[in-house]
């Protein structure tokens, strides 16, 4: 299976959990209009990558002829309803820059529970899942 357009994927999330880290860095507060307007736009990179798994990988791991493999992505896409549950309401909470303003802490104590767990969950996936779908 070609996974290049899930590596790219990562590539692009990993590059906007880094740029959503240094408008913190920079003061939320000060920085909340253009965090807010970032989660957007992030929020819409993820939702269009989960789809991509949801419609394409996990089916095709289902679908390889190895139980081993199949098992995992259905470990694995199970897992992420948890972690997308907990990005959409992340989302939910910040996209409103009043909102981010308001609760800097807030916002920090969220985007590094939440973000740390997409960030680990990329990392997870490029060392199991994808060498794995790519043997398919």
């Amino acid at each position: 299976m070609d996974i290049r357009r899930y590596h790219h994927d990562h590539g692009e999330i990993a590059a906007q959990i880094d740029a959503l880290r240094a408008l913190a860095h920079a003061g939320v507060a000060d920085n909340a209009e253009a965090i807010s307007s970032h989660i957007i736009a992030f929020a819409s990179r993820v939702k269009f990558h989960l789809a991509a798994e949801d419609q394409v990988l996990y089916p095709t791991l289902a679908r390889a002829g190895d139980p081993a493999v199949a098992a995992m992505g259905a470990h694995y896409q199970q897992e992420m309803q948890g972690i997308a549950a907990e990005f959409a309401e992340f989302v939910g909470q910040w996209r409103v820059p009043s909102r981010v303003k308001a609760d800097p802490e807030g916002f920090r104590a969220g985007a590094n529970t939440v973000l740390r767990g997409l960030f680990e969950r990329l990392q997870r996936e490029n060392r199991e899942l994808y060498p794995a779908a790519e043997r398919v």
